[in-house]
This record gives C-alpha cells, structure tokens and sequence, in this order.
C-alpha cells in the first residue's frame, strides 16, 4: 500500500495556520496530488472548515478536543478521507492552544501507523508582533504567564520554525526576531514566509514534503501548568442570520469586528483570535472571511464580497484571554449594535462560550 504523506503545521493563534494550509493545498493540486486538510477546534462550526470548503478542498473537521486527546478521531478523519478522496497528502491543523504535539500525535503516528504515514517535520508558525511582545523586544499587551508556557512549549518542541506576515514588520525587526529564536530555540530550523502574499510557502512545503520527522528529544511538559494555561482562555464558536436590503458584508465585518475589539479590551480580555465568514445564502462559495489577532490590531479581510447581500449567515469563532461569559456579552452586544447599524434583522443561532478542559492525551510516546 502507498503510503500518504502527514504534514501538520502548529502555532498558537493567529499565527496564519488556515492561511498556510490553504497555500499549501493550492500548490499541491496544482502537482496532480489530491489532499485532505483536516481541521481541529474545541467546539464545532469553525471558520477553517468554511475555509477549506469555499476552496474546494476535501476537510474532516474534529471538534471536542485538541488533536492529542482525540487521536483516535484523528485516524479515523484520516480514513474517512480516504474513502472518499484518497489524498496523497493531509494537511493536519491541530488547535492554536495546544502543545506536546510531537510526543501526542506525530511519534504515535510513525510508530502505530508508519506502515500508512509518512509523517512530516513539525513546523510552528509565528506572528511577530505577537512574538516580539513575548519576548521582550516590544512593549505592549501580552498574555498571563501560564497561556506563555503554552506559547513557547509549541516553539520548542518545533523541528521548523516559521516567522510568518514577514511583510507585516520592518526588516531590522524581522532579523533581530530571526536571531532570538535561533538564540532560544536552537533545535529548530527558522525561516521567514509571507502566507498571505506567498513568499516562502512553497520553500517551506518542498522541505517539509522532502524529510520526516526526527526530533532530537521528547520535550517535557507540566500538564498541570499546561492546563491552567488554557482554563486562562475563553473560547466562542457562533452562528446568526442576517437579513437586510442591499447591506454592504464586507463592511458589516470589520465593523463587527472592531466593535468587539472594543468590547473585549474594555473587559480587560486579549484577543488571541477573533475570525468570522459571511456567506450570502444560496453561494456556498461565496463568502467575505475577517481576521483580528490582537487587542491593538487592525481587523483584516482575507476574503471579500463583490455584491451587496439580503440574506446570509454569519460564522464567529472568538479566542480571547478572559472568561468565557465576556467574550459572550462582547459578541453579543456587538452582533445587536453592527445589526442595527446596518439595518439588518439579527437571528441569533447556537452559540458555545467555555474554557478548554484539562488536556489528557490518548498517546504518549516518552522517549526516543
């Protein structure tokens, strides 16, 4: 049997995962290879899933767990995409809270399934306005110190590291970052992309699909720390309806978006993430995709709207350091002033707000 190819990219949120993946599928259909991209949250309806879906990419989506302690989940999206696509290659995009990826998942999957994967160098992405506030380089907000474990357990467990939005920062800056990670994190191979404008991407992915994963070591982890960590940030997936005459959504977006930023900042609450898509109904592949990734940030559309809209539904994933009922009263409260300031009808759709559970991994390779 052929084996398939297993590449996962890692990085905490807001790092340019989904960007990536989708960079990374596009380039491989255009080889003639078929893949299979799947997605991983703490709760269902994400805004990656929608993604993929709009980009014709075949995508498994596992909710309930990160992909450490829903591995059997994984094997088993793994073979449904199989049986219906059969890709030479998958694209696994685990949780952007989550760590001890290479003992949970990629060392369980060379040693029970390495008769099926071939699995990939992990590599971690890095946004580097949030990587130089961690560091020390730049002021400005950050997160409470246990999220920051969780942060630079992710780097340092990486085989690859990958300073992502290179052309979001000044080239000085760029380099002075280049040099502390490899100051850090010298286990790790660094490198610089661009996923939005597509500079490196293909670079990254030729050597992540010419090697395998050999890490020099099993990284400890406190779970104990570790899951503190994560009880440290709320979670929000929801959905709505809007209806309205002739509303502009691209803009309906970012002035959601920003009004939230607003909400959240003023509860004290840092966003880690905070994404929507708003798909017109009846074009299920069209859609307009925002992107916020800090408190002080600009809100960014990735994908935009040519018309205006009547009828459509409105997908929020929010990720933020605060108690989940405060991104709940943010989202909220924002969706009813953005819906009024629009002339738009609001109907509200399911909503979960919570904190990640205690990470307990269903495989765990200690050593080497």
């Amino acid at each position: 049997m052929t084996k398939s190819r297993y590449l996962m990219i890692g990085g905490f949120l807001g790092a340019g995962k989904t960007t990536t993946m989708l960079r990374f599928a596009e380039l491989l259909t255009a080889r003639g290879l078929r893949v299979g991209l799947i997605t991983n949250d703490q709760a269902s309806g994400l805004v990656d899933t929608s993604l993929a879906k709009h980009s014709h990419v075949a995508v498994e989506e596992i909710a309930g767990g990160c992909f450490c302690c829903r591995f059997s989940s994984l094997i088993q999206a793994a073979r449904h995409l199989t049986e219906s696509t059969k890709p030479d290659v998958f694209l696994a995009e685990p949780v952007g809270s989550c760590t001890d990826l290479v003992a949970t998942v990629s060392l369980p999957l060379q040693q029970i399934y390495g008769d099926q994967f071939i699995v990939s160098p992990f590599a971690v992405l890095i946004d580097p306005a949030r990587a130089l506030r961690v560091f020390g380089m730049e002021a400005g907000r950050t997160f409470p110190e246990h999220v920051l474990y969780i942060y630079n357990k992710q780097l340092e467990e990486a085989e690859h590291i990958v300073v992502n939005k290179a052309d979001s920062i000044a080239p000085e800056l760029l380099m002075a970052l280049e040099v502390e990670i490899m100051r850090r994190f010298a286990q790790a191979r660094v490198h610089i992309m661009s996923a939005r404008e597509g500079s490196g991407v293909e670079h990254l992915l030729n050597l992540l699909l010419a090697e395998e994963s050999a890490p020099l070591r099993v990284m400890e982890v406190d779970y104990q720390r570790y899951g503190e960590g994560e009880a440290m940030l709320g979670w929000l997936n929801g959905a709505a309806g809007l209806n309205g005459d002739e509303f502009d959504g691209n803009a309906l977006l970012l002035n959601l978006a920003r009004n939230v930023q607003q909400k959240l900042t003023a509860a004290g609450a840092e966003v880690a993430h905070l994404k929507m898509v708003l798909s017109p109904s009846g074009e299920p592949y069209e859609l307009a995709a925002c992107n916020l990734v800090r408190g002080d940030a600009e809100p960014e559309l990735s994908h935009t709207l040519a018309d205006p809209l009547d009828d459509a539904t409105l997908l929020i994933n929010c990720r933020a350091a605060g108690e989940p009922d405060t991104l709940r009263d943010a989202v909220s409260n924002a969706l009813t002033e953005i819906a009024a300031q629009h002339s738009v009808q609001l109907s509200a759709g399911p909503l979960e707000y919570f904190k990640p559970g205690q990470p307990n991994p269903e495989q765990r390779i200690n050593a080497l």
